[in-house]
Formats: C-alpha cells, sequence, structure tokens
C-alpha cells in the first residue's frame, strides 16, 4: 500500500525542482566559506618571513589593542543593555513607555558616523574646548582635556551604537522571566538589587550572553572608527597591508588572525547557546507587577536610560545636521547623486540576492533535514562573524588569481586582454555583502518560518503542488513580513559596510560611506556629516521596524 501512494505524495526530484533549490543553497554555503579557505591557503602559502616580521612588529600591539577594545565595549554595553533592560521592564517611571523604544534608536547609527561627530565637538578646535578656553581663560598647554581620537574614544562610539543588541535580548529574557521567583527572592528579605543580581539576572544570562557577543563580533570587525581614530587593531592593520604596503601575504596572515579570534567567538556563542538549560519553574505563574518609582529614584531612572539615547542618537542628529549646514557639499550635484546610486545599487541587488540564498537555505533546511542541510545552514551563518576586511581579502586573493591567469591565456592565445573580468565588477562585491549577512537574513526568514505549520506542507503536497510550488503559494505569502524585514535589514547594513566596500569597489565607483571617510580622512567634517545622515536616515527604516514590535512587546 505504501508502494502505491509514496509516488503520488512525493513527486520525482528532477520535477519538483527541489535539486535546483539545493543547488543554490549548496552554492550559497559554498561561497560562504571561500574567504575562510582563500584566507587559510594564501596566509599559509605566503612562508614564515612575513609571519615572523608580524610578530616582529606589528603583532603584539594589535591583538593588546584588539582585546582592550573587546574588553572596553563587552563592558560597557553589557551595563548600559542591561540596566536599561532591567528598568524599563520590571520598574515604572515617568517617560519608560517613550525610552522603552527609544533605546533602540542608536542602533541605525554607524560607530564611524558618532566618531566624526564627537570629533567635531570634542576635539582641540571643537566647540566644547574652545568654550572651556574662552571661559577660563585658559591657553592651548593649561589643561587636560580627554583625547576623544583614542582607544577609550573607540570603545566608547562602539559601545553606543552597539549597546541595543543587548539591550533587546535582556529584554525579551526579562519580559519572559515569571515575577514568583523575585518575589520569593524578596520574600526571603534579599533586597531589590541582591534579588536582580541573584535571580533575574542568571536566568537572562543565556541571552544577555549572546548579545554581548554580538556586540564583540561587530566590535571586531568595526574598520571605520578605528581608522579614524587611529588605533591598531587587526581590521587597521589588514587595510594598511593590502593598500598601503601592497602586501598580500601579510594581508592574508593578519587575516586569518583575526578569523581564527572571530571564529572562536562564534562557537562560544554556539556552545553557551547550547548549554543554557535554565528553567524557571514559576514560569507560567502571574507576572510581577512593575516597581512604581516616586522622586529621586525615577529621575535616577530617568538619567540612566535617557543618556544612552541623548549621546548615541539625539545629539549625534543634532550636531551632524549642523555640520551639514555649513559645509559646501550639495545632495542634489551630480557627483552626490552618483554616490546615492552607487550605494542603492549595491545595496539593493545585495538585499535581493542576500534574501534570496537565505530562502534557499532555510527552505531546503526544512524540507531535506539531514546532515547536509545542517551543514550547509551552520556555513551560511558562519559570515557573521567574519570581519568584512577578512571576507574582502578571502574573495580578492582567488579571483585575482583567476583574473591574471585568464588574461594572461587569453593575450597569449587571441592577443585579447580580458583585464579585472571578476575583481574589477561590483559582482565580487555583492558576493562579500552575501557573506557578511546572510546569517542576518537567514535569522528573519526562519523566524517567520516559525509560523508555517508542518500540517500546510503535507495539505500542499496532498493538492498536487511541487515543494518550490508550496514555497511559492503558500510559504512566502506567509513570509511577506519577515522577508520584507531581512530585506530592509541587509539593505540598511550594506549602506553601511565600509571595509568591504573600501577594498573591493570597482574603480571610480564610490558609495556614501566611502565617501564619508574619504572626506574625514581628510579632516573635512563639516562635509563628511552630509554622506553620513544619508546613512543615518536609511538606518532608520529597520529601527523603526524594531521600535514597533518593542512597543507591541508587551
Amino acid at each position: 500500500m505504501t508502494s502505491t501512494t509514496e509516488p503520488a505524495l512525493r513527486p520525482t526530484k528532477s520535477r519538483d525542482g527541489l535539486r535546483g533549490l539545493s543547488v543554490i543553497a549548496i552554492f550559497a554555503a559554498a561561497v560562504c566559506a571561500l574567504p575562510m579557505i582563500a584566507v587559510g591557503l594564501a596566509a599559509f602559502g605566503g612562508g614564515t618571513d612575513t609571519v615572523r616580521h608580524l610578530i616582529d612588529t606589528v603583532l603584539g600591539e594589535y591583538t593588546r589593542t584588539t582585546l582592550a577594545l573587546v574588553l572596553l565595549v563587552s563592558l560597557g554595553t553589557f551595563c548600559i543593555g542591561v540596566g536599561a533592560a532591567w528598568l524599563v521592564t520590571m520598574t515604572r517611571f515617568t517617560g519608560a513607555r517613550l525610552l522603552e523604544v527609544a533605546l533602540v534608536l542608536p542602533l541605525a547609527f554607524p560607530a564611524y558616523v558618532l566618531a566624526y561627530a564627537y570629533t567635531n565637538v570634542l576635539d582641540h578646535p571643537g566647540i566644547v574646548q574652545t568654550t572651556l578656553r574662552d571661559v577660563m581663560g585658559w591657553g592651548p598647554r593649561d589643561y587636560w582635556f580627554p583625547d576623544i581620537r583614542s582607544l577609550g574614544g573607540a570603545a566608547l562610539m562602539l559601545t553606543l551604537v552597539l549597546y541595543p543588541y543587548v539591550y533587546l535580548l535582556a529584554r525579551a529574557a526579562f519580559l519572559q522571566q515569571s515575577g514568583t521567583t523575585f518575589l520569593a527572592a524578596r520574600a526571603l528579605g534579599k533586597s531589590p538589587w541582591a534579588a536582580f543580581f541573584k535571580v533575574s539576572l542568571p536566568l537572562a544570562r543565556p541571552a544577555i550572553a549572546a548579545g554581548v557577543l554580538l556586540a564583540v563580533m561587530e566590535t571586531i570587525a568595526d574598520f571605520g572608527t578605528v581608522a579614524y581614530f587611529g588605533v591598531q587593531t587587526f581590521a587597521t592593520g589588514i587595510y594598511t597591508a593590502w593598500f598601503s604596503l601592497f602586501d598580500r601575504t601579510g594581508a592574508a596572515q593578519l587575516a586569518l588572525c583575526l578569523l581564527s579570534f572571530a571564529l572562536l567567538l562564534a562557537m562560544l556563542e554556539r556552545m553557551q547557546r547550547g548549554r543554557a538549560k535554565y528553567h524557571d519553574p514559576a514560569r507560567q505563574a502571574q507576572q510581577m507587577a512593575p516597581i512604581e518609582l516616586t522622586g529621586w529614584n525615577a529621575i535616577f531612572a530617568q538619567v540612566l536610560c535617557g543618556v544612552p539615547v541623548l549621546f548615541g542618537a539625539v545629539l549625534p542628529v543634532f550636531v551632524l545636521f549642523s555640520m551639514g549646514l555649513g559645509s559646501e557639499q550639495n545632495l542634489l550635484s551630480p557627483r552626490y547623486l552618483g554616490f546615492i546610486r552607487n550605494s542603492l545599487t549595491l545595496a539593493g541587488i545585495a538585499a535581493v540576492v542576500t534574501v534570496s540564498a537565505a530562502v534557499a537555505v532555510g527552505f531546503f533546511q526544512r524540507l531535506r533535514p539531514g546532515r547536509v542541510s545542517r551543514s550547509t545552514g551552520y556555513i551560511a551563518r558562519l559570515g557573521y562573524a567574519v570581519p568584512g576586511g577578512v571576507i574582502a581579502v578571502g574573495l580578492m586573493v582567488p579571483f585575482a588569481m583567476f583574473d591574471n591567469a585568464l588574461d594572461a591565456w587569453m593575450r597569449s592565445t587571441f592577443d585579447i586582454s580580458t583585464g579585472l573580468l571578476v575583481t574589477g565588477s561590483i559582482w565580487l562585491l555583492i558576493a562579500a555583502y552575501m557573506v557578511r549577512f546572510l546569517a542576518a537574513a537567514l535569522g528573519a526568514y526562519e523566524g517567520g518560518q516559525a509560523m508555517v505549520h508542518a500540517n500546510m506542507d503535507a495539505a500542499a503536497r496532498s493538492l498536487g503542488q511541487t515543494p518550490v510550488g508550496t514555497l511559492r503559494r503558500v510559504h512566502l505569502p506567509i513570509l511577506a513580513p519577515s522577508l520584507l524585514t531581512a530585506l530592509l535589514i541587509v539593505f540598511v547594513d550594506v549602506m553601511k559596510e565600509l571595509p568591504a566596500t573600501l577594498i573591493m569597489r570597482p574603480f571610480n565607483f564610490d558609495t556614501l560611506a566611502v565617501q564619508a571617510y574619504r572626506l574625514a580622512s581628510d579632516e573635512r567634517l563639516d562635509g563628511a556629516a552630509v554622506p553620513s545622515l544619508v546613512i543615518v536616515a536609511m538606518g532608520l527604516l529597520p529601527v523603526i521596524l524594531i521600535c514597533r514590535q518593542v512597543g507591541r512587546g508587551k
């Protein structure tokens, strides 16, 4: 009986289109794995002379500054994200509802944009120090002022834009906790702070650790902020070795060091998520009523939650807008319209390609669960842990060799030069974006896919739909909001991405991010404010969606 009914329910692979979907998914995973393989081969194939030179000169400094930056950003994002999440979730004070949503806004800002704004305000010729000298009558050497262009300054900029990762995950964890356990600790004589540290914080630890690790991954991938502040990290070292020293082997070996660190972090995140078996026995109990704060306690909570929003979103927008008004940059000029067109072209194509790859990988995992599909999904997610500079080096090395070999063969055979057929186009850059942001798109897709019950697949198949037909007629209409969110997230991330764009962009194909970086590198901060504001405006689109979800979270 099984043999007669099975063919009707399971069409052959050649007809149901699943083979083509599987090929797309495996190809996307292979592209994600290529940069890591290429970096390893290029690093080990370059000999040990460059390695020794790196160890004797810059490797120690790169390691120390990168680790120090990671430590400072981890501590800062943990304190701000967890503290703010606890206050807006478990207490009530004037303005809590507004701050609950506003705390997400700094996520729209690239860290290097904040670096430009605060350098204009806090540097020696900035308004703060100028006013201080005028009021106090001091000379340039009569006082000490913290240097914004320092390791601490870079850590502060990154903390201000990355704490929302910790805030969002910690807030979700606190909302899911029952108030019974917390109240039991209070009944046993624990103070509110003691109950928070001994009960609520341990229960939320897996979510908080995941948020901190996301912030750390973004920190080691950052290039614009540390390069502008002159902080020597692995990210700046890769760019310097590639463009300034023209040392491809050195760049590959530095990229391998950074890649190893990033993959270690990815493994730690996966291990802590797998071992997190926290169980709240009162999960189904009534949620705890928020604690009403009044007087100085309410003011203290308002300040703690308002300061990150003020310095992470409100003040930078005001400063950038003031700087832009005094610049000579014209957004409507043909040159700037070209920057905008290039940015929108790259971001639009990359978003469509990345989300399409995410759909293929996610649907392949759903229909063919097994070792191959699991491996495909795992490799596809690794790209998020790999900095843009590493991806750029990993793709440029093999495809530059391919371009040179093809050009040499065409010259010798047909006396025709093909030039940079692959590395001179935007498609290799699109591939780098896909590798970098496929994990984000896959997360958004799988979040929506959880709403599609397996019975829907069975019903569609019993009505004669092939797997691809089921995807097109059942899954995609239901997943439209999730796919739109994934498109917006990838679109904005591409708009902000700097290191991969700097290394891989075709000749004379500049974007808003590249223009902002170039102007800031020339100390033309007023001019850099104009493209920076456009990038921030684009970044507000997915943040508004996130804010709407936060507002509905209760």
